[in-house]
């Protein structure tokens, strides 16, 4: 695959997270509808500053009018959003370089759709430590009818297990959910886990859940490294930063959602089983 299809993928990605930003900012607000604006002055934004990521460098991160500081998460989602399609594309780089059938541009199309409702998905519970229903059923649709088309051609090996195996992912955390009265967790994560097996298969999706917490559990011990040196630096605490980090605590919560797509879209692009399980299975 060469590097100008894949910019214009990582381009076509920025476009489509440009609009995921507008979901996660807007979803269960009245309505989706009306132009975008400034969220200070309202000023409503023209096209011109609309660019996807360029937008935001060329302005440099202000409202033309008000000159006040957009939020870093556009861009962000912007960029992240067009790797993932970009990876996609790397990934997926046989079916789409393959003779275009009915069965190829489905499974295409809705495999840049689900990955799409998993970044919106991974915004919102980083922003409202919550996973939404609307999001969280359109993915786990997106993932039921991916899971088909391949038993469609027969390319899953266990059908029962990878059609059923998320519903094993699914009840400790609906358990955990049950007992500590959604404090220890939500009830979002264990429907996001139902969709694991029917993305990457059973073995493979259970490695994706063990990813996914080394990542959150790597994540948490280095912000509580990072709040210790900070309180040996002299004044290390007074900075915005440091307020940040001393907030945090054993009671911090953190949304588990991200690093579960994360890990999900590791083994989805590279196939790690870090189990062993897909061995045994054979």
């Amino acid at each position: 695959m060469t590097w100008t299809l894949l910019f214009s993928f990582f381009a076509l990605g920025a476009i489509v997270g440009s609009f995921l930003n507008v979901v996660t900012l807007r979803y269960g607000a009245s309505t989706f509808r009306g132009r975008s604006r400034c969220l200070s002055c309202g000023k409503p934004l023209r096209w011109f500053e609309l660019l996807p990521i360029a937008s935001f460098l060329i302005q440099g991160g202000r409202c033309r009018g008000c000159r006040s500081r957009f939020s870093i998460q556009y861009p962000l989602v912007e960029c992240a959003t067009g790797l993932v399609f970009a990876a996609i594309a790397w990934k997926e780089s046989s079916l789409i370089f393959s003779s275009p059938s009915l069965l190829t541009t489905n499974y295409l199309l809705l495999t840049f759709f689900l990955w799409s409702l998993l970044v919106a998905l991974s915004i919102y519970d980083f922003k409202h430590k919550i996973l939404p229903d609307g999001l969280m059923y359109g993915a786990l649709a997106a993932a039921c009818l991916l899971f088909l088309l391949r038993f469609f051609v027969g390319a899953v090996p266990h059908p029962w297990l990878d059609g059923l195996g998320g519903l094993f992912f699914a009840a400790p955390f609906a358990l955990l959910w049950r007992l500590t009265r959604g404090r220890a967790m939500g009830l979002g994560d264990a429907k996001l886990v139902l969709l694991f097996p029917w993305a990457v298969g059973f073995a493979r999706g259970l490695s994706a859940l063990i990813i996914g917490f080394w990542i959150g559990a790597g994540l948490a011990v280095l912000l509580l490294l990072a709040k210790t040196a900070m309180r040996i630096v002299p004044g290390g605490m007074n900075g915005a930063l440091g307020r940040r980090l001393a907030r945090l605590g054993p009671k911090t919560e953190l949304p588990l959602g991200p690093f579960l797509v994360l890990g999900l879209f590791l083994v989805y692009l590279f196939g790690w089983d870090v189990t062993g399980l897909s061995l045994l299975l054979q």
